[in-house]
């Protein structure tokens, strides 16, 4: 599944961050961020074994709205200018990523509806 891949790439892109906030002595900004950001991934692979489509689409919706937690986190480091290096990739990123898992759980949704 490209989610899981695409989540699994940025999990690492966000650690190499994690750990220049961490030598910043930003904690709870690392540590903030880490958590969102590996739990979107961690969802989405939850997601593929789900047990029935509901759950499926309650995992991807977790992962949605773990990855809107992430880019809330990456605006803030950047508006105020916590970290100097580029952050565009992660937030061109975590859009991406937003994107694909609102069609997933959208498209879900419609196609459990239209079974019932």
């Amino acid at each position: 599944m490209l989610i899981e891949e695409k989540s699994f790439q940025f999990s690492l892109e966000i650690i190499a961050l994690v750990k220049e906030l961490r030598k910043k002595k930003e904690y709870v900004f690392a540590d903030q961020l880490l958590k969102s950001a590996t739990s979107i991934g961690a969802n989405v692979c939850e997601a593929g074994a789900s047990q029935s489509k509901k759950d499926f689409i309650s995992k991807m919706s977790i992962a949605s709205k773990e990855a809107r937690e992430t880019r809330y986190w990456l605006r803030l480091i950047l508006e105020a200018e916590i970290i100097t290096s580029d952050m565009e990739k992660p937030l061109e990123e975590i859009e991406q990523i937003i994107r694909i898992l609102t069609k997933i759980v959208k498209t879900s949704q419609f196609n459990l509806k239209s079974k019932t």
